[in-house]
Parts: structure tokens; sequence; C-alpha cells
């Protein structure tokens, strides 16, 4: 059986011909395809360290994990999807509303792995039935909003834990990394988030150096005078030894916060799939269902020893843009090192010693930009907002997470944030649009617009002016 491990030398194995991509079937030479693998992990590098670090997590444990669910990824598309499965951000939220209930860490792995099961079984559903039940299901005017929800609800938490903790640090911290997205070029643009938290690392050494401690609330909460940032583990870390393991723990109240995350999930699993299939040329969508179940079985892998979970990485899409070389046998080298990586406690110490003023300086954009994907979303699928269809279960839904909206159904049970929201964007839309007279279902606009593709002199009569001209 052909596992995708498999590759041709492409040319004359230093760079890719004129014109020409190295296939996922293809590699250049073994010391250029190691060092494709370095760079795969360094652009990897940002989102996965503030992953785990954000979610209470064991920094050295998702690093590894994410070799070994980049591995499964692999194996299970055969080579034919080159995809690095990194931490994913999405889920930063859940487990800091979960932590806000008094859940451990692993009860936050215990709703996450629930969430890796549903998407594991949304993946078999895909290839069994086709992705026309994902589109049914989850049109883009549903995927959007909760993508917004899940990003917008991280908002307090930036505000009422990082922040506050250092906002000198914090504010310089995100002065930077906006300017290193915006202004850097190729591959130093991709991994800004990276340069914005080194950065963040040396200025709260610097303060400290020079204005010595600061009387702020610490990592607990607490107001105290601490460092800034606090090497004290780093040096009592051993340079070799194995990751914190944990099991996890089922919480129903914990998994009802976590399994909406599931509808991203399936987003970033299309998108990438999708773009990965332009820019190779090859049609991959017979893939999509392989590869949304693979992520689903690497984070159930992850999160069943006490680590986060999986998602594939964009970042890792643009290195490939910029190379022109899509070869997995790159990523398989990127999963090797990553492996190396979790073998190394002092690494992950230093990683975990990150300064909250620095997370704070990181997650006001990190934060948005997770959320504003749901609007890039609606852009993408032209949905129209003007239409009371799309506007009202989005508009309700939407405060509902952001806001934290409760939901009491009895003395042990509630809904609320983002569980609330995305049950009532899913079923207020597909609720809304089997009672919704038929001309609001051909997308009559709500309010007026100047520049609208409607003609809005006849919207009274219930049509648009796309109706119209096919009579």
């Amino acid at each position: 059986m052909d596992f995708g491990v498999r590759w041709k030398l492409h040319g004359d194995g230093r760079t890719p011909a004129p014109g020409a991509v190295v296939r996922p079937d293809e590699r250049l030479s073994w010391p250029r395809t190691i060092g494709l693998g370095a760079q795969h992990v360094v652009a990897m590098f940002g989102a996965s360290f503030v992953a785990p670090v954000l979610m209470g997590l064991d920094p050295n444990l998702a690093i590894m994990m994410s070799g070994v669910s980049t591995a499964i990824f692999l194996l299970a598309t055969r080579g034919k999807v080159p995809s690095y499965l990194g931490c994913s951000l999405s889920f930063v939220g859940v487990a800091a509303v979960i932590r806000a209930q008094g859940g451990s860490s692993a009860v936050v792995t215990g709703a996450v792995f629930a969430v890796g099961v549903l998407l594991f079984l949304v993946g078999l559903a895909v290839r069994h039935f086709g992705a026309r039940i994902i589109h049914a299901a989850m049109p883009p005017v549903v995927t959007g909003a909760v993508v917004m929800l899940i990003g917008f609800n991280l908002a307090p938490v930036t505000a009422s834990t990082y922040w506050p903790q250092d906002q000198w640090v914090a504010l310089l911290t995100m002065l930077f990394t906006g300017l290193a997205v915006v202004c850097l070029r190729g591959f130093w643009s991709r991994i800004a988030i990276f340069l914005g938290l080194v950065f963040g690392y040396v200025v709260s050494w610097g303060f400290d150096r020079v204005f010595g401690r600061i009387h702020s609330a610490d990592g607990s909460g607490k107001t105290v005078d601490h460092w800034r940032l606090n090497l004290d583990a780093v040096g009592k870390a051993d340079w070799i030894g194995l990751p914190d393991f944990h099991g996890p723990h089922f919480q129903w109240s914990a998994i009802l916060v976590a399994l909406p995350v599931v509808i991203a999930l399936i987003a970033e699993n299309a998108g990438h799939v999708k773009a990965v299939g332009e820019m190779t040329g090859e049609n991959l969508d017979g893939k999509l269902g392989t590869a949304i179940s693979a992520d689903g079985f690497g984070s159930m892998l992850s999160t069943a020893v006490g680590g986060p979970p999986n998602t594939t990485y964009s970042e890792n899409i643009g290195v490939m843009a910029a190379t022109r070389v899509y070869s997995t046998a790159a990523y398989w080298a990127a999963a090797g090192f990553a492996l190396l990586f979790g073998l190394c406690p002092k690494f992950g110490a230093v990683v975990a010693a990150v300064p909250g003023g620095v997370l704070g300086g990181i997650t006001v954009i990190l934060y948005g930009m997770i959320g504003l994907l749901g609007a890039q979303i609606w852009l993408s699928a032209k949905v129209d907002l003007r239409n009371p269809l799309n506007l009202v279960p989005t508009a309700a839904g939407i405060i509902i997470g952001v806001g934290g909206v409760s939901l009491k159904i009895s003395d042990n049970f509630e809904l609320s944030g983002i569980a609330l929201g995305t049950l009532v964007v899913i079923t207020g839309y597909h609720a809304l649009r089997a009672l919704a007279p038929a001309h609001l279902k051909t997308q009559e606009p709500l309010l007026d617009s100047g520049t609208s593709s409607y003609d809005t002199s006849e919207a009274g009569d219930g049509q648009s002016a796309e109706a119209h001209k096919g009579e």
C-alpha cells in the first residue's frame, strides 16, 4: 500500500525548474529538504507556542504532539496533501471559559477530545456523502458567524488577564507585531507573531533591568510586586526529558462549551485543502473527508495524553507559496524536528516564561484576527447581511457569544457564550429559512444601498434585480 513516503528527485535537486513547482511526491536533495523542514517548524512557532501557553497546557507536549499529528495526517492522506498540523488557537476561548468555571487542565483536554471525536466522525461522513453535506448544514453565513463569535469571545481574556500585567510592554509588543505583519515581506511577515514574542521577551527583560519589579497583577490575578520575566523554571528544567503527560477528564458542561469549535476546524481544513489544490494544480476535493478525519484523530491522540488539539496551519501554506516546494518530505522533516523539541524541557520552560504583558500585546491582534476571519468568510462568499434571513440569526448569535449571555436550563446545566451563540446561529438560520417567505430566500435586501447590485426601486414587490433580469 502506498503511504506517500517515496519521493522522486526534482530536477537537479537544488531548486525548482523555472515555472515549475516541487510536487508533493517529489523532493529536493535531502540537506535542502531537511532545511525546508526546519523552515516549516519556524513558521508554525508563533501560534504553536502561544496556543498551549494561553490554554495552560505544556508547550513541550504541544510541540511534540504537533509532530505526531503531522505524521498521522501525511500517512492518512497518502502524501497527497502537504500540511503541518499545529496547535489550534480556536480553542483558546474555550479553555478560558472552562478554567473560569473551575475546570482543570484534564477537564480542558477532555472537552477538546470530544471535539476531536466529532471532527473525526464529520470527516467520515464527508468521505461517504461528499462535501455537499458541509455546505448544506453550515453555509458561509453560519460558518462566518461562528468563527467571528469564537474570536471576539476572547476579548475579555486580553482585557482582564494579560494586558493589566504590564500595559506598556503590551502596548509596545502590539505595535511591533502590527508593524511586523504589515511592513515585513515574505517569510518574515509570516512569522510576525513569533517575532513579536521575541521582541516582547527582550523588552520585558530590559524593563526588569532598568525599572526593577512591577506592581501589577501576576499570572494568578493577584496584584503583587513581581518580575516581568521570571526565568527560575528555565534554570531548573532539564535539557532532555519527557513532557508532562496527563489523561483527560470529561464533564458535559465543558464539552458543550467546546463542541461549537468543530465548525471552525471544518472551515480551516476545507480552506487548507482547497488552497493547496489550487497551488499544486490538483483537484483535492476527494481528500477533504480524509483530511478532516486525520485532523480529528490527531487531536484525539494529542488530547488523550494531555496536549492541545491541532489543525492545519495557513502559515505553512505561505512557506510553500514562497518556496514553490510542496514536497511532503519537507513536512516529515518538520515533524521530526518537532519531536526533538518536545524532548527538551528547558525549551518548553523558556516558552512557558513568556510574560503576561507580552501575551497581552500579541492577543490583542491575534484574537481580533481570528474573529475577523469570520468576516472574511462572509466577504469571500458574498454573504448579504442586508437580508434579514442572514442578519437576524447572526446578529443574535454573535452578541450572545461575545457578551457571554447565558440560558439556565436547570440548577446543574446552562448554555452560555460560545455554545449558546453557536446554537442560536445554526438553529436560528435553518429554522428561519424553513419558515421565511420565498422572496427572502432570493436575498432581498433589508437596507437600501446606493451601490447595491439589487434594484432597490423594485424591492417592494419582493424580488431582487437578478430575478427581474430573468423575466
